[in-house]
């Protein structure tokens, strides 16, 4: 990453909620056509998320503290805010003074976007309002947000106009996609079902929406050049394993979440 500041754009994309198994088992099943194209023949890097909720992993995230390779030892960071005593900042880190990514970024030129989707990002609320308030813009609406079918469509439609917008800047693009998160069972179903509970299969067909989604915005970086992009979950979740619904608890199917990086 750090040969790419200042000379390409970069994108972050969160898959809010998306476990680690069922990303793999759709990678492999050829279900994600347009994120293979980037992807390893392996598929999605098996990592640690530092935080098993939406608001706790996303500001590690912005300090640099990325899902973690599953593998033993230390791991160095594509990023990080400085502070003495790091063990995981290496030659390649791009480290910064300010306290996370987009603030660093804005700092140097780069004009910061966030496209929230989650309740974390609705900004009719002060909660809501602290991670957008890192980024030089921001948008939520309720057509981004986990009610809507459509807010991947929703979602893209709204960073492509933002970026459109930035024709003599670099930008910082993070996407944060709702439809993973629940509810998601009207993916799989014209009526909500009478337990009122999704199902990994409605979870695995929402990523398959949002990869649906995804070509118009990576063929809108292509046209502006040198993109360094950075695809992973926060966090995964429960149906049922173990007695455990949901998340914001310590089971491997929240902490494991699915991994990607990739330049052009």
């Amino acid at each position: 990453m750090l040969n790419h500041i200042g000379r390409s754009d970069i994108l972050l994309i969160t898959l809010d909620t998306l476990r680690y198994d069922v990303a793999q088992s759709l990678f492999e099943g050829g279900r994600l056509p347009n994120l293979a194209r980037f992807m390893p023949d392996a598929g999605w890097e098996h990592r640690h998320s530092p935080a098993t909720f939406t608001y706790a992993a996303h500001h590690a995230f912005f300090a640099g503290f990325l899902p973690t390779p599953i593998q033993p030892g230390l791991h160095p960071r594509l990023f990080a805010s400085e502070f003495g005593g790091s063990e995981t900042i290496s030659d390649q880190t791009f480290v910064f003074p300010e306290a996370t990514l987009p603030q660093a970024l804005s700092t140097i030129g780069y004009h910061t976007i966030c496209v929230g989707g989650t309740g974390f990002f609705n900004s009719e609320n002060a909660l809501g309002k602290a991670l957008p308030s890192l980024f030089d813009e921001s948008h939520w609406s309720r057509s981004m947000s986990v009610v809507d079918r459509n807010s991947a469509l929703h979602q893209v439609e709204c960073a492509i106009a933002a970026i459109e917008r930035q024709n003599q800047k670099r930008v910082f693009c993070f996407i944060n996609f709702s439809a993973i998160h629940q509810p998601n069972w009207f993916f799989t179903s014209n009526e909500r079902p009478a337990d009122g509970r999704d199902t990994l299969a409605s979870h695995g067909e929402a990523l398959v929406e949002i990869d649906r989604q995804l070509p118009q915005l990576f063929d809108c970086f292509r046209e502006r050049g040198s993109l360094f992009a950075i695809v992973c979950s926060d966090h995964g979740t429960a149906y049922g394993e173990d007695g455990h619904w949901g998340h914001r608890l310590a089971h491997p199917v929240v902490w494991e979440v699915p991994y990607a990086d990739f330049e052009w």
